[in-house]
């Protein structure tokens, strides 16, 4: 979640002395204040403060760090601070501080609307949404106007959507001071666990940490065909580990990899869509995902760990069709492998880097068999890494870079940090007019006979929000709507919000707007959509494992554990398959109807035998004898030209 990728276009650096101290204080104070309330220290020293006060800091260190670090538009002055963002920055300092101050006493009068808490409570409401149009643009914004509309007029409207309407007043104030609204959980799950993973993220890259995974998997995988495309899925996966920003991921390992890509062989729109594709699954892959991730485990009242145990499967099905497949391009295209001066020595690489294998074994192992608290386990790995990086004179990390790291960390936090805060204010809607329960009203009036098509339609609203809005918006508004409604009709919690979860995210590579597609296409010097359409092809298999895991949890490794084992290896085959049919080559062209064939066959394969889908044996020895037929048919047909050739020549 680097900043640094787009900050010249986005942030103010204000070249005032005094103003340019106060925005860099701001920035720091987000990472520190997170990490003196994740260790209770306030408490330890007698001063207990409640989480709403703690979210009150939080937001105004986020609204007065976006009103002066983000200019209101495009064409804005980068070096100066415009009076009215002073003046809305003070506003920020406003709201939040008196959170801060006054919350011990709010809570025994929630009820009341007094005069300054509607106030209040309409700037903190202004301040959020114009803060979110300055970091994601319109679309959020607008459908959280139309949820504020709906709150007020929905006398208005027909059918199950009709209610009582719910004065301006009340509106107010609830999403200002409930703890289920603007301080709820999106909110708290930022300000106590993303940023921490947020800060370790940034303490492991400015010791050098991107460049090792790079050179690992050039070092691993340099030699073999494809070879660039090859590093790019490794490092990408390795970075999405620490990093979740499918365009942070996309910007920092896609300069080396696409011009590489590019220089081996790769078409410019598919040296973007293999680095697009393989950046977005970072959101996917364990141990560390995306913000969404986080606030799954809060609201399925599970932890993390078990989280992002039930998306590992899936997301190894996810790197390895995107593998096959750019092995299979390299040999369509007659791609060789990286010229060897460019790939470094393995044992040199890790006789230079191993210092980083330790803070991400120590995260894994506290999260994953201490069941630690997923922030302090984030806390611990950074302090681990800081001694770590002076083993290298190259990496060592001093005070002066120490302070940099803390303000790009805060820097990193005001975008999920909005966004959160704005997904608050959606859920303070949804709670306080019951719209939620409509959804699931109206879900369970279709009822099970129609579950594919409940299913197409939530992925599909998944895939528009998407379009617009982050994957950690997306997830918390479909997830509040739709997933209950999915639950209710039997489906199990864990793979309701994982499929919604999958869907918002594939949105950063699914057209017309595709946001990690276009960063890839713009490094690769490609027409965007050609890009975007690439990436769909790369990406196929995660359009087809969320349906599977909702019929049959087993991917998700929740069933017994030999059922498991053969859903794995049934899966990997079909996904092998789906791969070559989505390449259109294996030994040789396929033809239309192999490839129509082999992706049938891959998708039969793809259903877990032995689990709850009907005749689950009878689907995968169908899907395993076509898959194989054709297979075998392909690789004996690359002897018969040798064989022909050999026979003329004796003759």
């Amino acid at each position: 979640m680097n900043p640094e990728v787009d900050e010249g276009a986005r942030f103010r650096t204000i070249e005032n002395f005094w103003l340019r101290g106060v925005q860099r204080a701001l920035l720091i104070a987000i990472p520190l204040c997170a990490l003196v309330v994740g260790f209770d220290v306030p408490g330890r020293l007698g001063a207990p403060v409640l989480q709403e006060q703690f979210l009150g800091v939080m937001l105004t260190l986020l609204l007065a760090s976006v009103f002066i670090g983000v200019p209101a538009v495009r064409g804005a002055s980068r070096r100066k601070l415009p009076w009215y963002d002073a003046i809305l920055a003070l506003l920020g300092f406003m709201v939040g501080g008196y959170l801060v101050i006054w919350y011990p006493r709010i809570v025994n009068e929630v009820g009341e609307l007094t005069p300054d808490k509607v106030i209040l409570g309409w700037i903190a409401l202004a301040l959020v949404m114009e803060a979110c149009r300055r970091m994601t643009g319109w679309v959020l914004l607008v459908i959280a106007a139309v949820f504020l509309l709906y709150a007020h007029y929905s006398h208005l409207f027909p059918g199950m959507l009709n209610a009582r309407g719910i004065s301006w007043s009340k509106i107010a104030v609830h999403l200002y001071i409930d703890p289920n609204s603007l301080l709820g959980i999106p909110l708290a799950i930022v300000a106590t666990i993303v940023v921490a993973f947020i800060l370790f993220g940034q303490v492991l890259f400015a010791s050098g940490g991107g460049e090792f995974f790079t050179n690992i998997a050039s070092a691993l995988l340099g030699r073999f065909r494809g070879g660039a495309a090859k590093m790019s899925v490794v490092s990408s996966a390795l970075f999405g580990t620490i990093s979740g920003s499918p365009v942070a991921n996309v910007v920092m390992t896609g300069t080396v990899s696409i011009p590489l890509m590019k220089k081996t062989g790769y078409q410019p729109h598919v040296a973007g869509a293999v680095e697009s594709v393989a950046s977005t699954g970072g959101q996917l892959m364990p141990p560390v995902m995306g913000a969404a991730a986080f606030v799954m485990a809060e609201f399925l009242h599970v932890p993390y760990a078990e989280v992002a145990l039930a998306a590992l499967l899936p997301a190894v099905l996810y790197y390895l069709a995107l593998f096959v497949q750019v092995d299979l391009e390299a040999g369509k295209m007659g791609i060789t492998r990286v010229p060897p001066e460019e790939i470094p020595p393995l044992l040199g690489v890790l006789k230079d880097g191993w210092i980083f294998i330790f803070p991400i074994a120590l995260i894994v192992y506290l999260l994953f068999f201490l069941n630690l608290d997923a922030a302090k386990a984030a806390y611990f790995a950074a302090a681990l890494a800081l001694p770590a990086s002076y083993l290298r004179r190259e990496s060592r990390i001093g005070f002066r870079k120490l302070i940099g790291i803390l303000e790009q960390t805060g820097l990193a936090m005001l975008e999920v940090g909005i966004v959160c805060a704005m997904a608050g204010i959606i859920i303070g809607v949804l709670t306080l007019t019951g719209l939620a329960f409509t959804f699931t009203l109206f879900v369970d009036l279709l009822g099970t006979s129609n579950l594919f098509l409940i299913l197409v339609m939530t992925a599909l609203v998944s895939l528009i929000l998407g379009m617009g809005m982050p994957t950690t918006a997306v997830y918390v508004i479909v997830a509040l709507t739709l997933a209950p409604a999915l639950t209710k009709l039997g489906i199990q919690p864990m793979a309701a919000h994982l499929f919604v979860f999958y869907y918002a995210m594939l949105s950063m590579i699914t057209p017309p707007i595709c946001i990690a597609a276009f960063a890839g296409a713009a490094l690769a010097g490609a027409n965007a959509m050609r890009t975007g359409y690439t990436s769909t092809r790369l990406g196929i298999i995660a359009y087809l494992v969320p349906f599977v895991f909702i019929f049959d949890p087993l991917l998700l490794f929740q069933g017994p554990a030999l059922l498991i084992v053969l859903a794995i290896a049934t899966a990997a085959g079909g996904t092998v398959a789906i791969g070559i049919a989505m390449a259109g080559y294996f030994v040789r062209p396929l033809g239309w109807l192999n490839r129509v064939l082999l992706a049938a066959g891959g998708i039969a394969l793809l259903i877990p035998p032995g689990g709850t889908i009907p005749q689950s044996w009878a689907i995968n020895a169908v899907g395993a004898a076509v898959s194989l037929a054709i297979v075998v048919a392909e690789w004996r047909s690359r002897r018969a030209p040798a064989a022909v050739g050999q026979a003329r020549t004796v003759t």
